[in-house]
This record gives C-alpha cells, structure tokens and sequence, in this order.
C-alpha cells in the first residue's frame, strides 16, 4: 500500500523538477554576447568595425533561440549599430566575385520573414550535434539545410551580416536600404532584455 503511494508522489515530483528545470533555461535575450559557461544566460551580439562606415554584426543564439529570433535580434542590433554610429540607414553588403553578379533574392519556400525587408540577408551559422557548427551563404545555392541538415536536428543559430551605414534620408532609389529608426520602432516591442538579477 505505502509503494502505491509513493508512485504518483514519484511521478510528481519528476514533472515538477523537469518543469523547474526547463524554466530555468531561457532563450537568449537581447545582449553583449556571453560565452558558454559564462555568467547568465549563453549567446546574445557582437559587432566589429572595419572602417567608419562599415560593420560586421553577428547574433548567437543558444540552444533556446529560434531562428526567427536570432536573425529578429541580428537586424535589430544592425540598426542599432547604425544609430549609435551617427547614422541614419544601413545597406546590407553582399559579396561579388571578380566580375560583378546580379543578385536578385528569391524567397525561401520554407523561411521567409526577414521582417519585410527583403534584402536582409545574413549569413549563418548552424549547430548540429554530432556534426558541429556548419555555415550556410544566403546569396548562394539553396536553403541552408539544403546540404542534409534538418531544422529539426540544428541546436543552435548564429547569424551574421555585413553592413554599409550611412546619413541622411534614405533614398528610394536604392531598395536595399534600411532606415534604422523604423526597425528599432518595429521591432522593439519583441525585443527581450536580459532578466535583473
């Protein structure tokens, strides 16, 4: 009879801690990158300037962070960069072989958001266990599990992107050009900060 007991307060007791310890994991939020092992949360931007008006921007994300997020938060911290810069708007840069190459953006049948502009384009970085990080170009070839990798089988984002910032308004003649307040207006209300300590 005391066994019959114990079993559901077993059982309970499972679930409670399983609950306990998946509310402990949380997907990146919107933060200087932290390494794994580090304090808080693991993932969150980097940058690197390669001339006055020229960035590399890079989101890692954790095992939590959907794609949607990490490239959500990749165009956020590029707008970001930009204003912080003195600037207004931003191009994201492709890269050309020697001789030029039109590139006309074909959407992904899959994957599409690219939070309506369509020229925003990273570069990514997938995590698969057992077959680590692997790195996939928008610009060329197909989806970037295309090559054998299942979404289902990725454990983690990184995305990465090339920017051109720039001042003034921001020309209709070129519609590769993102004005950076109306990103951050956008998508500043999805945007998750780190929780307070």
């Amino acid at each position: 009879m005391f066994y019959k007991m114990l079993r559901p307060m077993a059982a309970a007791a499972i679930v409670l801690s399983a609950i306990t310890l998946g509310g402990c994991m949380t997907a990146t939020p919107y933060q200087p990158y932290i390494p794994e092992g580090g304090p808080g949360t693991h993932g969150g931007y980097s940058e690197q300037q390669l001339a006055p008006d020229r960035f590399i921007v890079r989101f890692h994300g954790n095992e939590m962070a959907s794609r949607e997020r990490v490239e959500g938060y990749l165009l956020y911290r590029a707008a970001e960069v930009t204003l912080q810069h003195g600037y207004d708007w931003f191009v994201p840069v492709t890269r050309h072989t020697e001789h030029d190459v039109q590139t006309y953006v074909q959407p992904d049948p899959f994957y599409s958001p690219w939070y309506g502009y369509p020229y925003w384009r990273p570069y990514w970085g997938y995590y698969r266990g057992g077959y680590g990080w692997n790195y996939w170009d928008p610009w060329m070839g197909g989806p970037f599990w295309y090559g054998g990798a299942n979404v289902q089988t990725v454990e983690a984002f990184e995305a990465t992107a090339e920017i051109t910032t720039h001042k003034g308004p921001v020309p209709t003649s070129q519609p590769s050009a993102i004005d950076a307040r109306a990103v951050m207006a956008k998508l500043g209300p999805t945007i998750e900060l780190p929780k307070p300590r």
